[in-house]
C-alpha cells in the first residue's frame, strides 16, 4: 500500500497532531503551572487512549485482511490446479 492510506501513516499523523496540540496548549494557556500539568496529565492519558482504540481496529482491519488474502490464495490454488490439470488427472 503505498497510496498513504496505511492505517500506520494515519496513526503517526493522529499522534503527531496530538502532541502538536498539547505544546501549543502548554505555550498558549493563560493557566498557572499546577492547572497546566493536570490539564497535560488528563489530555495525554485520552491521547493515549485514542491511539490505543486506533491500534486495536487498525490490527482488526489487518487480521481480517490478511484471513481474506488466504482465502484468496487457497482458492487461486484451486483455479490453478482446475486450468492446468496434470496428466495424472488426464489418464
Amino acid at each position: 500500500m503505498e497510496d498513504g492510506n496505511h492505517p500506520s501513516n494515519f496513526l503517526k499523523g493522529f499522534l503527531f497532531g496530538s502532541i502538536l496540540g498539547v505544546v501549543a496548549s502548554i505555550f498558549f494557556a493563560p493557566k498557572s503551572a499546577i492547572d497546566l500539568r493536570e490539564e497535560i496529565k488528563e489530555k495525554g492519558s485520552k491521547v493515549l487512549k485514542d491511539a490505543e482504540v486506533i491500534y486495536e481496529e487498525a490490527t482488526a482491519v489487518f487480521v481480517d485482511a490478511h484471513r481474506h488474502v488466504e482465502e484468496l490464495k487457497k482458492e487461486l490454488v484451486k483455479l490453478r490446479q482446475m486450468a492446468h490439470p496434470t496428466k495424472q488427472n488426464l489418464s
